[in-house]
């Protein structure tokens, strides 16, 4: 179970490391293209969201890596389903039927948060 969890951790950090990057960087109308989403939301809140990601992501990894707070990486898990969530929300409320990522990062993050339990 634990190499389980550092594949589908290491997956999902670099996957949440460059979107959330992305969005603390480029501007609105470098986002738009991959991100209708950004014409709706006000860019501090897309900042936060950027931040928020990476953050989760760096959570998911060093705790369990250096033994300290290792229980921070089931709380980066479940900020990750919530944030999965909120976004599949946005999509749908948009009109935007194209979730199929939204439900896999989902499921991810929750594999993820109930491996992440053995540290507890």
């Amino acid at each position: 179970m634990n190499i389980a969890y550092w594949i589908l951790a290491g997956l999902l950090c670099l996957f949440y490391l460059y979107g959330g990057g992305v969005k603390l960087v480029r501007s609105r109308e470098q986002l738009r293209p991959m991100m209708a989403w950004v014409d709706s939301t006000p860019m501090p809140a897309v900042r936060a969201i950027g931040a928020i990601e990476v953050l989760g992501a760096i959570g998911l990894i060093l705790p369990p890596l250096t033994g300290i707070a290792p229980w921070l990486a089931l709380v980066a898990a479940v900020g990750f389903v919530v944030l999965q969530i909120g976004a599949t929300r946005v999509h749908l409320r948009l009109g935007d039927r194209r979730i199929a990522l939204n439900i896999t990062l989902l499921l991810a993050a929750c594999v993820t948060g109930r491996l992440a339990m053995t540290w507890l």
